[in-house]
């Protein structure tokens, strides 16, 4: 864990009781939490020989809040608090949960009572930074706000139980709000939710996830001009957009994507089936015709059936934190692969630096090394290229996998992991990856 540790020390004289003032400090770059403790003399302690007596009477009060560099309020303590811990996901009640964004944030001091002498205030601001880590969730789920039957903090419990780290909530034409999905977080540990939203036309769906809400106007699009309206506004306002089961029967996308924005194409929908096939095969044909359009996938989970389940399939993505900023960072740009459950098949996939979804320059870097955890005895791996599909591996036993692939000229290459699910059933896929692209 790489932390930075800043001390601040402070004297507040006794005319200063009664005031407000700030003390700032230096947010660095690339920072994931911020821990923040302060400590001064708020009890008179008196010594006898062997003996100390600790008064319960207050000789100082110092409160405590804190100010982002937008001169927004984070949140404040008063005296109740000597230690608040923030971050993307959650925070310390009292305090909102956001981005660390660099820059000069401001420590509220309250100098509410102050002893003659005066008081000597200690800060100690602790910042984590960022490390990729790898992350599983559901980018397509829903609740009873919608057509599902279970709250979003039901999901997110079972979600923690399931072995996910986050969920997208996607329910029909209807955003869930941050600020309830915060409460929630802050109930569940070790789950991020992402509001979203699934824009549900009887001519196609997309999921726009992010935000609260993508675009002001409602949801209803009858020309053109209103679809391409309503996928503009949640462009402008920073969310990340899916085109969802585009060929799943009687919900197919039959908009036409040249003129709409979105960010990832949904191929893998609920259990493996012909429509996600269809829709490999699609995004594939895209690849060869130098389209460079990330995977996603998600279970569409409403309630629990003997084939769908939450975190199948799941989305696996390399980000730097787990705020839902840095998740839906690496989905764009592809640091990601999809696998049918949460316990499914695990790759690492890198040509040098380059790591799924990035451009590597051919000229330098010919060599991937593929690395695969959770293999069972009879799986097949493939490495998919524009103009070959080649088996590198048919697993002999559960084991794991750990293989070097020469790229002889410049191009794409993505892996998948074929399985076969029950005996005399034919090989599907168990995991798709994201593609590392070898550039001239």
């Amino acid at each position: 864990m790489n932390e930075t540790i800043q001390f601040l020390e402070l004297f507040i004289d006794h005319n200063q009781q009664g005031s407000y003032f700030t003390l700032p400090f230096e947010m660095p770059e690339d920072v994931e939490s911020l821990t923040l403790r302060y400590r001064y003399r708020r009890y008179p302690e008196e010594h006898d020989g062997n003996a100390a007596f600790l008064s319960h009477q207050q000789v100082n009060i110092i409160d405590l809040g804190l100010i982002s560099p937008d001169g927004m309020q984070v949140g404040a303590s008063g005296s109740d608090k000597a230690e608040i811990t923030i971050d993307e996901v959650r925070a310390t009640p009292g305090y909102t949960p956001q981005k660390l964004v660099p820059g000069e944030w401001q420590i509220i001091v309250g100098a509410y009572k102050v002893e003659p002498s005066g008081v000597h205030v200690s800060y100690e601001v602790r910042t984590v930074h960022k490390g990729l880590r790898l992350l599983k969730g559901d980018l397509h789920v829903h609740t009873l706000a919608s057509d599902g039957v279970h709250s979003v903090e039901e999901l997110a419990w079972k979600a923690k139980r399931n072995g996910l780290d986050f969920l997208a909530i996607t329910d029909h034409n209807q955003s869930s709000t941050t600020q309830g999905m915060a409460h929630v977080a802050a109930q569940v540990p070790g789950i991020t939710l992402i509001p979203g939203i699934e824009w549900t036309h009887y001519q196609g769906h997309a999921n726009f996830l992010g935000l609260d809400r993508p675009y002001d106007l409602p949801f209803m699009a009858n020309t053109p001009d209103e679809v391409q309206a309503r996928f503009a506004s949640a462009r402008q306002r920073g969310a990340l957009i899916t085109i969802n089961h585009p060929f799943e029967p009687h919900v197919e996308f039959k908009f036409d994507l040249s003129n709409l924005p979105f960010d990832c194409l949904e191929v893998w929908n609920g259990p493996m089936r012909e429509p996600n096939l269809k829709a490999v095969g699609w995004w594939h044909s895209w690849l060869v015709a130098g389209k460079k359009v990330p995977i996603c996938g998600g279970s569409d989970y409403h309630r629990d059936t003997p084939f769908i389940f939450l975190g199948g399939p799941t989305m696996a993505v390399y980000a730097r934190s787990a705020g839902a900023s840095d998740i839906l960072a690496a989905l764009r740009q592809g640091h990601s692969f999809i696998t049918f459950a949460p316990n499914g098949p695990i790759i690492e996939m890198t040509a040098g630096e380059g790591i799924l979804g990035d451009e590597v320059n051919w000229n330098v870097q010919q060599d991937m090394r593929i690395k695969i955890n959770g293999l069972l005895a009879g799986d097949e791996v493939r490495v998919i290229t524009a103009d070959s599909s080649e088996t590198v591996c048919k697993a002999a036993a559960d084991g794991e996998l750990d293989i070097r692939y020469k790229m002889t000229k410049p191009g794409f290459a993505r892996v998948e992991v074929a399985r076969a699910f029950l005996p005399g059933l034919p090989l599907l896929p168990a995991l798709l990856s994201n593609p590392i692209y070898f550039m001239a």
